[in-house]
């Protein structure tokens, strides 16, 4: 796309083009491939709103990329008004050993990226995961090429000290939710919507990530109609990043990888939301799945 000819066509296909990078870089920025997908969300609102009075646009990409890891900090600040992760200064005492391999980042789980200070992991997953270059990088974050690479190295220090650590316990669900989480996925399997359908709550929500979203009852139980005219699903029951999830197949291999996810919240045993990211498969890029 030549620099300053961008219009808003072009500037909708690019969104759609960048968005599993994207996605790719705010989920290493806040630790987690579900909260990754809520802040490109976010970027792109932003943009959207910015990009009629932004002018002629030099680097269309490095532009949303900023715009994504303003985003991702935001939500970060939020996170830690709620003290659920450590200050950078307090990860900035961990001591710095022999440099890494830049192959580290790329193998990286998204928690371990989440020990990295701000700065440190931007440039890391910019560079080594995404492959820009030290000038994009700078324009990006707004740093000197200097610091840049400054960064970049105390990262890989630091990521090859944590990869060396042994990995935290998985988590587990409870016997009662498991057994919810199963029957769920039983009835899905054996197409038994009208019982899904009873289950739902009368205030419950849906989100098919970058297609649509409801709520209410009514509205809601559409939903299964769709999955009834297709045929290329089979679930389990499983866990992603900790939270109760349908692990979607490929019917005709069960042993193939995870193709998408389907997030399920319940309240009062009713099911309270839907987040079924279908049309979003970039999302399992790094994101940590257990069946139950």
């Amino acid at each position: 796309m030549p620099d300053g000819s961008f219009d808003t066509d072009a500037f909708g296909r690019l969104m759609a083009e960048l968005r599993p990078r994207l996605h790719r870089y705010c989920a290493r920025m806040v630790g987690s491939a579900i909260e990754g997908e809520d802040v490109v969300q976010e970027a792109f609102a932003k943009a959207a709103e910015a990009f009629p009075a932004a002018g002629s646009i030099a680097r269309p990409e490095g532009w949303l990329f900023r715009i994504a890891h303003n985003a991702a900090l935001d939500a970060l600040r939020r996170r830690r008004r709620r003290a659920e992760i450590p200050s950078d200064h307090v990860l900035a005492g961990l001591a710095d050993p022999a440099a890494a391999d830049a192959r580290v980042a790329a193998a990286a789980g998204l928690e371990m990226l989440l020990r990295l200070p701000v700065a440190q992991r931007s440039c890391l997953v910019l560079m080594d995961v995404l492959g820009h270059s030290p000038a994009e990088t700078a324009a990006i974050l707004d740093l000197s090429v200097p610091a840049v690479k400054a960064a970049l190295h105390r990262g890989r220090t630091r990521l090859k000290r944590l990869a060396a650590m042994p990995d935290a316990p998985a988590p587990r669900l409870a016997a009662a939710e498991r057994d919810r989480l199963r029957a769920y996925a039983d009835r899905f399997n054996a197409r038994d919507f009208d019982a899904l359908r009873d289950l739902l709550a009368e205030d419950v929500r849906l989100e098919v990530v970058g297609q649509t979203r409801l709520a209410g009852r009514r509205d809601v139980s559409v939903y299964f109609g769709r999955y009834e005219r297709l045929s290329d699903w089979f679930v389990t029951a499983g866990m992603a990043e900790g939270r109760p999830a349908l692990l979607v197949q490929d019917p005709a291999d069960p042993a193939a990888a995870v193709r998408y996810i389907v997030l399920l919240d319940w309240t009062d045993g009713r099911i309270a939301a839907i987040r079924d990211f279908r049309h979003a498969p970039y999302v399992m890029d790094g994101l940590a799945v257990s069946r139950v």
